[in-house]
């Protein structure tokens, strides 16, 4: 098994639809503690919007070095289909910089109808985001630690 008390993650957060992503970074964090990442081992980058998440995760895998970047942000629908290109844009991003770089990259982005919708995939009623990004990074770690 890892010693993840060793491993250095990163959280990269979008600042925009804070009262969500906040939220986020908090339910990762509190993942992290609880598997025992101690907070000196986390490192949390806040960006402007989600559309920064990928070059931000790239800077970070770069100059931290980390076992794993967790990606978080929110995407609601507005009066255009935009959030939906930047979604793609991002989760295209963040996926190549995981493939070319070897570092997992979780990917916590919520992309909403409303902002109902994303509060309820922040710890409501159909989950956490930000915990199951932060699941999904410790599962990597063990992963690539013994492969």
């Amino acid at each position: 098994m890892a010693d993840v008390r060793k491993s250095r993650v990163v959280i990269v957060a979008s600042r925009f639809n804070e009262s969500i992503t906040r939220r986020l970074v908090e339910g990762a964090q509190r993942t992290l503690e609880r598997a025992g990442v101690p907070p000196s081992q986390m490192t949390i980058w806040w960006v402007s919007g989600a559309f920064e998440l990928p070059v931000a995760v790239a800077v970070a895998v770069t100059r931290l070095k980390p076992a794993a970047v967790i990606a978080l942000g929110c995407l609601i629908k507005g009066e255009t289909p935009q959030y939906l290109t930047i979604g793609q844009a991002v989760a295209s991003g963040l996926t190549h910089v995981s493939v070319t770089t070897g570092v997992p990259v979780t990917f916590g982005v919520i992309i909403a109808d409303s902002l109902r919708q994303a509060a309820a995939r922040a710890g409501g009623s159909v989950g956490h985001r930000g915990r199951e990004a932060a699941s999904a990074a410790l599962s990597a770690i063990e992963l690539f630690h013994h492969a």
